[in-house]
């Protein structure tokens, strides 16, 4: 089978974990670009690329580029090309565009103009036009222009990635499942160590870890991918894929615990986790973080993503000082994680981060950090 370019978008900061994603699943000539990277393989290599990257958000498959210096020279590169190779007048389409450039300021003209051409097109030639489809269209295309220069591409995925199928239920301030995976890859989450949500909200930050703990495919719970639609689709090397990547799945011997002391918020954990199919590594429990201490010896692995304030009516000092507090005195041999963008309340943590990572929940600017606790810090009482 041939090999072709594609392109991998994902968040800022997580473009070398993607890289390093890529590179393990066997993808060729890998490139790190601003929030993509861009690598080589072949038709199956992009349905495993799909089920199987935990921090890309979309697979682009580049199809031509161009110069442009005007909104008419767009609408002729874009009618000049050959629709009707990729779907027919009874089927749908539809037009993502992301704009930087002076000459084209807006993307949903972008949008528009192009869709023009296409349906314009299939009208001349066939005297029947395609109609759009922003849930689910035949085709989904992709349009980057960058100052004067326009990228037409193939979205394979449809939907962002982040929606892997799992979730149900979610809390006030969910966090994205990208994100999440991205956290825990960058904090060194490989499954070889217990671990602790104590802040786990609606879930998503257990069911990451579980999946990577135990190899699982991410994006195996998703109701359909977009190339299920295109001229080419192959289910049977589509199944082969889906079997092969299932037979790396491996074991797990360690724990994966979530606290949150909202009862809401453990009964959707739980859902999600069902629907996950992961109840068997995880237990989620009601319990308030500042009240607990750790279990057992063995070392122990925390993600999280507290409150920022954002959302949330809370005293930001008071509660990031508990923070710090109970790592401090209930929490000894732990590298504790967490995300916040509220730089401010980070002062009142009162322990010095190991590590600092800028990375964005949604528009907000925000740090990763990781805190050492180390092994016996606590003076023994004497007998």
């Amino acid at each position: 089978m041939d090999n072709f370019k594609m392109i991998a978008k994902t968040m800022y900061g997580f473009e070398p974990i993607l890289a390093k994603e890529l590179l393990s699943l066997g993808a060729m000539d890998i490139k790190e670009g601003t929030r993509n990277v861009s690598f080589y393989g072949d038709l199956g290599f992009m349905y495993k690329a799909n089920l199987c990257l935990r921090t890309a958000i979309k697979i682009l498959k580049p199809y031509r580029s161009f110069r442009i210096n005007s909104e008419e020279e767009l609408y002729k590169n874009i009618y000049a090309l050959p629709w009707e190779e990729f779907m027919g007048v009874d089927d749908s389409l539809a037009i993502d565009a992301t704009v930087h450039s002076e000459i084209f300021t807006h993307s949903q003209y972008i949008s528009l103009k192009t869709k023009d051409a296409i349906v314009d097109r299939f009208r001349d030639k066939f005297g029947k036009r395609p109609d759009v489809d922003l849930d689910f269209p035949t085709l989904r295309i992709n349009v980057h222009i960058e100052k004067n220069f326009c990228n037409v591409s193939f979205d394979s995925s449809g939907q962002s990635l982040h929606k892997r199928g799992y979730k149900t239920a979610t809390n006030i301030a969910p966090i994205n499942e990208v994100l999440a995976a991205g956290m825990l890859l960058h904090s060194g989450w490989d499954g070889q160590c217990d671990f602790l949500d104590p802040m786990c909200g609606s879930g998503t930050i257990l069911i990451e870890a579980a999946m990577i703990a135990c190899n699982i495919p991410p994006n195996l719970n998703r109701k359909e991918f977009a190339f299920e639609k295109w001229k080419d689709w192959d289910e049977a090397l589509f199944e082969q894929i889906e079997n092969s990547v299932l037979k790396k799945v491996r074991e797990f011997h360690f724990s994966i615990k979530g606290y949150d002391k909202a009862p809401s918020a453990v009964h959707k954990a739980i859902d999600n986790i069902e629907n996950a199919n992961l109840s068997e590594f995880i237990k989620v429990e009601r319990q308030d973080f500042f009240e607990s201490k750790k279990e057992g010896e063995r070392h122990l692995h925390m993600v999280f993503n507290p409150p920022y304030g954002e959302r949330l009516d809370i005293d930001m000092p008071v509660f990031y000082k508990a923070i710090g507090d109970t790592l401090k005195q209930g929490y000894p041999d732990t590298d504790a994680w967490f995300i916040t963008s509220n730089l401010e309340a980070l002062k009142h943590v009162g322990l010095r981060p190991s590590r600092k990572i800028k990375l964005y929940n949604g528009a907000l600017e925000s740090k990763l950090l990781k805190y050492q606790i180390y092994p016996g810090t606590k003076k023994r009482k004497r007998m």
